[in-house]
């Protein structure tokens, strides 16, 4: 038995859910997937998945077999490249994790972009909208867009996010339009579950403003808001990485110019300097360079 090719069949069909996805995804008859399968059991001795018609699930041997079989693949991975890639260039896996709407809308196009420029890199790409401890879940990188982040983190500031009041020119047609930001009492207002959900933060001539909203629709996620306020169904408020090329194009209208949203960071946050390896620090450099002090999506974008 080849037993990486046998580790290679586990990983797939624990990631594709059956043995039929492995087969496809590696090229192999499902007879053959179950071969290896078998034979990895018989190798290790204990018994890894349950099989039935309808799912596939783990023993506990299997859960601690499926880990290391990851840690060899990848080291198996690192090995091969680190004998093609010159010395000290940038090389290996790197675990990233940002939001799905940061991702969808900025840094899926950058990491593809990093990756033309550093071919000996893989990025493994986990679109989580919530905080996640770094070292537990062995991420390499976490963008976050905050303005309060953990003391016992290295945080690298990449640039700003900014915000902008927005609707559709079909809403403002049917409900009027909010001239000051107190006016939105009076309006449909599309709420994140965990950021502002019952207050807006402002800022009025140099002064924090908060503002009550409340709306029929609220959800954990931005890009299903951004979504609802295109369907016209109230006023948002959106990141100007989201919503910025919308505005340009008449899709949604912004709002209240006479106030600012408040501003957030977009940071690069990490476990360690000491062992930093020379993938992470030359990611870490182009998302600087990229995004900068002034991202492009806001240079064009009504604020």
């Amino acid at each position: 038995m080849d037993k990486l090719v046998a580790m290679q069949v586990f990983v797939a069909v624990v990631d594709g859910g059956s043995q039929s996805a492995a087969a496809q995804l590696l090229a192999l008859s499902r007879p053959v997937v179950s071969r290896y399968l078998a034979d990895l059991e018989d190798w290790a001795g204990a018994r890894l998945m349950h099989r039935t018609t309808r799912r596939l699930s783990l023993t506990p041997a299997g859960e601690q077999t499926l880990a290391r079989c990851r840690d060899i693949l990848a080291l198996t991975q690192d090995l091969r490249r680190s004998v093609a890639t010159p010395e000290g260039a940038p090389q290996g896996l790197l675990r990233v994790t940002v939001s799905n709407s940061f991702a969808q809308a900025q840094l899926a196009r950058l990491i593809t972009l990093f990756l033309q420029r550093h071919p000996a890199v893989s990025v493994d790409l986990l679109l989580l909208d919530r905080a996640v401890n770094l070292v537990d879940e062995r991420i390499d990188l976490a963008i976050r867009i905050s303005n309060d982040l953990d003391p016992n983190l290295i945080a690298r500031r990449l640039t700003v996010c900014r915000s902008v009041v927005c609707a559709t020119p079909d809403y403002l047609r049917r409900q009027g339009t909010p001239q000051q930001p107190e006016e939105l009492s009076l309006h449909n207002c599309l709420t994140h579950s965990y950021f502002g959900k019952s207050l807006w933060q402002f800022e009025r001539d140099g002064q924090p403003l908060s503002v009550a909203v409340a709306g029929n629709l609220s959800a954990n996620e931005t890009t299903a808001l951004l979504q609802a306020a295109c369907a016209g169904a109230g006023v948002a408020m959106m990141p100007t990485y989201l919503a910025a090329p919308l505005i340009q194009a008449g899709t949604l209208v912004a709002l209240l110019p006479s106030v600012r949203p408040r501003e957030l960071s977009v940071h690069a946050v990490y476990a360690s300097r000491r062992h930093m390896s020379a993938a992470l620090r030359s990611l870490l450099d182009f998302l600087a360079e990229q995004l900068g002090p002034e991202p492009a999506w806001d240079t064009a974008a009504p604020r």
